[in-house]
C-alpha cells in the first residue's frame, strides 16, 4: 500500500511533533515547544487517517477519558503549565494508543538489532509487562 502526498506530509508533521515534545521536555519543559509539538503531532495524525477517521477515533465512547485527559493535557501546556499539562497528557495518550503497544513492540522485534535487544530475558519480561501483552513473539 503506498501513500497519498497528503499521507506522507502527515507522517513528516507527526514525526517533527514527537521530535518538537521529546525537545520540549529534554529542555525541562519548555512550553513553546511542547505546543509545537502538540499541534504538529495532532495535525500530522490528522493527515495520515483523514479528518473523518481522526474525529470518529477521539470521539468513541470508550476512548472518552483518554480524549479528555489527551486535550485537557494540550489546553494546559498551551496556558503555561508544561509539567502538569504534559503527565495528564500523557495519560490520556497512553489510553487512547495503549491497544497499539503489543503490536508495536511485536514490530519492534522483528529488527535487527532492536529485536534482540528487546528478546534478552529480563527486558523481555519487563517490556512484556508494559506492553501488556501476554505472550511474546518470537
Amino acid at each position: 500500500m503506498w501513500l497519498s502526498d497528503g499521507q506522507k506530509i502527515g507522517v513528516a508533521l507527526t514525526t517533527f511533533g514527537v521530535l518538537f515534545m521529546f525537545l520540549g521536555v529534554m529542555l525541562f519543559f519548555d512550553a513553546a515547544l511542547l505546543a509545537l509539538g502538540n499541534m504538529l503531532f495532532v495535525s500530522g495524525l490528522t493527515l495520515i487517517i483523514g479528518p473523518q477517521k481522526t474525529f470518529y477515533f477521539f470521539a468513541r465512547k470508550q476512548k472518552m477519558r483518554g480524549t479528555i485527559c489527551f486535550i485537557g493535557g494540550i489546553l494546559l501546556v498551551f496556558l503555561k503549565y508544561p509539567f502538569i499539562g504534559m503527565i495528564v497528557e500523557t495519560f490520556g495518550f497512553l489510553n487512547l494508543f495503549g491497544d497499539f503497544f503489543p503490536v508495536v513492540i511485536t514490530f519492534m522485534r522483528q529488527l535487527p538489532f532492536i529485536g534482540t535487544f528487546l528478546s534478552l530475558p529480563y527486558i523481555r519480561t519487563v517490556v512484556d509487562r508494559l506492553s501488556g501483552s501476554r505472550t511474546s513473539a518470537v
